[in-house]
């Protein structure tokens, strides 16, 4: 089958700027024909991306991105495939989001003991989905005017090692990995490029990871042929796509641009047909 695949959108159920209606009307127009939105510990998009989907000939693939926890460093997994309405999924979804609510309480109170008076009805106010994160807070700094931009904000107060850094509470890659697989899907690691010890890769593969997210806008033309030649070596899947936010980072023009043949969405299917 021809055509182009996008495997990492988010939409404003984590930290994206845009509906699932309006972001799939976006990809149409980018001219991709197979998506999955990755919202951050959320599937709440997925049925309304879905339907639109089936209206305007975009497939859309079930997927969401977790936090994890290994050897003090946040390594981020992708899920696709997975039965979205699984009750252990929901479950642990539900830990995950409460998790991140008392996150954003202890970065508020934090930013407050800075006197800048800031409360968590402002932050919720940015928050139109079910999971809560950084870029909300950075949203409400700017519109209360603490700060000029949304960027300022997570360079003065919200990144690693700024004064309101507040770290996730996240599970294992063992639970992680085991809670996709449990739910039918697939797991990947997102953006490898970003992680110092690539130990990590090779600990995620004893523990039953399914794929590499080879194709990533912080990803350079050698980084990608070292991940696919690890894909291919270990035989591992195949991921990628843009990380779009719908225009809240840098990288978000390359929609349409950083995609994947539809052909590795075929190899995820025939590795899932092959499990049943």
């Amino acid at each position: 089958m021809d055509g182009r695949a996008d495997l990492h959108l988010h939409t404003t159920y984590s930290d994206g700027s845009l509906s699932p209606a309006d972001l799939v009307a976006k990809v149409k127009n980018a001219g991709l024909s197979i998506i999955s939105i990755t919202d951050h510990d959320s599937v709440g998009a997925i049925d309304e991306a879905i339907r639109i989907g089936k209206e305007l000939g975009v497939e859309v693939i079930p997927g969401m991105e977790l936090s994890a926890s290994y050897q003090h460093m946040e390594v981020h997994i992708l899920g696709y495939f997975m039965d979205y309405t699984n009750r252990a999924l929901q479950e642990s979804l539900a830990i995950f989001r409460e998790n991140r609510l008392k996150r954003i309480a202890r970065i508020v109170d934090k930013l407050n003991r800075m006197n800048i008076p800031l409360t968590m009805e402002s932050v919720l106010a940015n928050a139109t989905g079910d999971s809560v994160g950084r870029p909300h807070v950075a949203n409400a700094l700017v519109n209360e005017g603490h700060v000029n931009s949304y960027h300022q904000a997570f360079n003065k107060y919200l990144a690693d090692g700024r004064p309101a850094y507040e770290k996730k509470d996240e599970f294992s890659l063992e639970d992680t990995v085991q809670l996709i697989a449990q739910a039918g899907g697939l797991s990947f690691l997102a953006h490898p490029g970003r992680v110092v010890d690539e130990t990590l890769i090779f600990q995620l593969i004893k523990i039953g990871l399914d794929g590499i997210e080879v194709k990533h806008p912080s990803h350079t033309p050698d980084l990608e042929k070292h991940y696919r030649g690890i894909v291919n070596e270990y035989f591992l899947l195949e991921s990628g796509g843009s990380d779009f936010h719908g225009g809240m980072k840098k990288d978000d023009h390359l929609l349409g641009n950083i995609s994947i043949p539809v052909a590795a969405v075929d190899d995820m299917r025939r590795r899932l047909f092959a499990r049943d």
